[in-house]
């Protein structure tokens, strides 16, 4: 690698500067998210494991992601740029934990691209041949498909995608809005008791749960990776990270609220349920939405595609910038202005483990549930470390709070214990395996690090300087 000069902190690194507005930022975080898909397979998982405390697990989840939202939006109040978290690392944190931040979250949306890929394969199979087994060929075919179309909008056009995310993701929650609506108006004023009452949850349940309810907000900050692409990004990013995590918890909360009391009305398992929110439709009274909505999630999982690849790449972008990657990853398409070759490492990366175990007959939902579990871990960990290092970093831009180091530690906590609710006990199966997947990758980009080391922490102290 060259030795050329590191960018600024506020740098566009060949990126189109301003051109994406307060609400095409937030459609970035949301869309990572993909909160669709939580009514549809998110919750029925939680409840299989919380019960009646499904809505508990999901207000506590919130209550965790806001702390964590505080602490990134006060970062972003003063820095932008692609780098996202990472950024923000390399601002507080010492060299190597900066460079396992970066790992960690390139791991986290590159394996939460491939959670959503196998989710999209899975809700195809449903739509299109009923959810019937085998079509091993069929699958890979949809995962590389649905993969190759988000490369290539990715690469087009950052606007593009923002909008197109927008509007899918907004077309799909209005959709499950009305039937929980309608299902809670059927219900009158009348609370599920049992739901109120917390019957038969248990502790190790809803610790379980809450780590599950975790998922379904991870990506809430990748609005921060648009740092040098979206308009006035110092006060439309921190607003799209609250924003993203108040307005999904809320959702979350009602829904699964919502969800477990439509089961109880017609006496089924919402935990074991394939097609939750058919049940559901059929309970407020709108049958057909059913269809519409699962139509919206499949629709969903490929914004969410999507937007992981969006995200992926420009922390990819920023890493090679500080001679964590290859120098080949700093370059800009020169017409589009977009990261070409990081998007399309980031992309063949995602889809590579979902085509593998599509190939070897693993259903989509339990691709979905593996790689989103894999992409916890490194998402925890980026926050944590990065929920740690904000006293630190309010402290060098002369911007002391006296409740940031009570909310930064708040926040840390809570990270720390979900990471806690993940290793023990030790799961079983293919879950009991993630943790030392993610470690093997950890400690190869420590080797990594190691071996750029000079040249990282050199790119590191210039850029600092240039950002002063």
């Amino acid at each position: 690698m060259d030795s050329a000069s590191p960018q600024p902190l506020n740098a566009n690194y060949g990126l189109r500067q301003g051109i994406l507005s307060p609400t095409e930022t937030l459609a970035q975080s949301v869309s990572t998210m993909a909160p669709t898909t939580t009514p549809a397979a998110t919750i029925p998982l939680v409840c299989a494991l919380a019960g009646n405390g499904t809505w508990l697990a999901y207000v506590l989840a919130t209550v965790a992601i806001m702390l964590v939202a505080l602490c990134i939006a006060r970062y972003a109040r003063h820095s932008a740029s692609p780098g996202s978290l990472y950024t923000y690392a390399t601002m507080t944190l010492p060299p190597w934990l900066s460079a396992s931040v970066a790992w960690s979250l390139l791991l986290a949306y590159i394996a939460t691209g491939s959670s959503v890929i196998g989710g999209f394969y899975h809700y195809a199979k449903l739509l299109f041949l009923h959810g019937s087994n085998g079509h091993a060929v069929l699958a890979v075919v949809l995962s590389l498909a649905v993969t190759g179309v988000s490369i290539c909008i990715a690469w087009r056009d950052v606007k593009i995608s923002a909008r197109l995310m927008l509007w899918i993701e907004a077309a799909s929650v209005s959709t499950i809005v009305v039937v929980v609506a309608l299902l809670l108006f059927r219900q009158g004023r009348h609370w599920d008791l049992a739901e109120v009452h917390l019957q038969g949850m248990t502790g190790s349940g809803l610790r379980l749960g809450l780590v599950l309810a975790l998922f379904s907000f991870v990506g809430f900050e990748s609005a921060t990776t648009l740092g040098a692409e979206a308009r006035n990004p110092l006060k439309s990013i921190p607003r799209a990270v609250i924003g993203s995590s108040l307005l999904a918890g809320a959702f979350f909360a009602i829904c699964a609220y919502a969800e477990v009391l439509g089961f109880h009305r017609v006496g089924q398992d919402l935990g074991s349920s394939q097609a939750p929110m058919y049940v559901l439709a059929r309970v407020g009274g709108v049958p057909v939405l059913g269809l519409v909505i699962d139509v919206g999630v499949l629709v969903s999982l490929f914004a969410g595609t999507l937007a992981c690849i969006t995200a992926a790449a420009r922390v990819l972008l920023r890493m090679a910038h500080d001679g964590l990657a290859h120098d080949l990853l700093r370059t800009t398409h020169a017409q589009n202005q977009t990261p070409g070759y990081a998007i399309l490492i980031t992309g063949i990366a995602a889809v590579a483990p979902v085509a593998v175990l599509a190939a070897r007959g693993a259903s989509g939902l339990d691709v979905y549930g593996w790689m989103g579990s894999l992409a916890t871990y490194g998402f925890i960990v980026a926050y944590a470390l990065v929920c740690m290092a904000l006293p630190r970093y309010l402290g060098q831009h002369g911007a002391h709070d006296p409740a940031a180091p009570v909310i930064s530690t708040l926040a840390a906590v809570a990270m720390l214990l979900a990471l806690a609710g993940n290793l023990y006990p030790i799961p079983e199966g293919p879950y009991g395996k993630l943790p030392y997947i993610y470690l093997a990758y950890l400690v190869a980009g420590w080797a990594w690090f190691g071996l750029r080391s000079r040249t990282y922490k050199a790119r590191l102290a210039g850029g600092a300087e240039l950002g002063q």
